[in-house]
């Protein structure tokens, strides 16, 4: 067993939002990633697609999902699944919170950017 209690090291800050990892193999989890995600009124991520499925329970406020060209509300309680090789964009029109888990093995990529990465609050 093994508990994890969010530390400063465990936070990142982007332009669009704040992650903190929770579970994740540099935390003791060998299969799964989890983590928080806190965006400000107003503030979008930038259009992505994940390798792995990605499970987001939104915990506060609200978020406008885009996943294949589709827009979807998800309002706090509920719970969005976003199938793997997919363009997704997330949106806060207001003040949001949200919970994610993924296999730990995810990776991301940023059309026109080159590549494939991991995402540093879910190794």
């Amino acid at each position: 067993m093994h508990v994890i209690t969010p530390t400063a090291a465990n936070v990142i800050e982007t332009p669009n939002a704040r992650m903190t990892g929770l579970a994740a193999p540099s935390r003791g989890s060998a299969e799964i990633s989890t983590w928080t995600v806190a965006m400000e009124a107003g503030r979008s991520g930038p259009e992505h697609s994940v390798s792995r499925e990605q499970v987001w329970t939104v915990t506060a406020g609200a978020l406008e999902v885009t996943c294949d060209g589709r827009t979807e509300r998800i309002a706090a309680g509920r719970t969005v699944v976003l199938p793997p090789h997919l363009l997704r964009r997330v949106h806060a029109p207001q003040a949001a919170e949200a919970h994610v888990a993924m296999r730990a093995d995810g990776a991301v990529s940023v059309p026109g950017t080159g590549g494939a990465r991991t995402l540093p609050w879910a190794s």
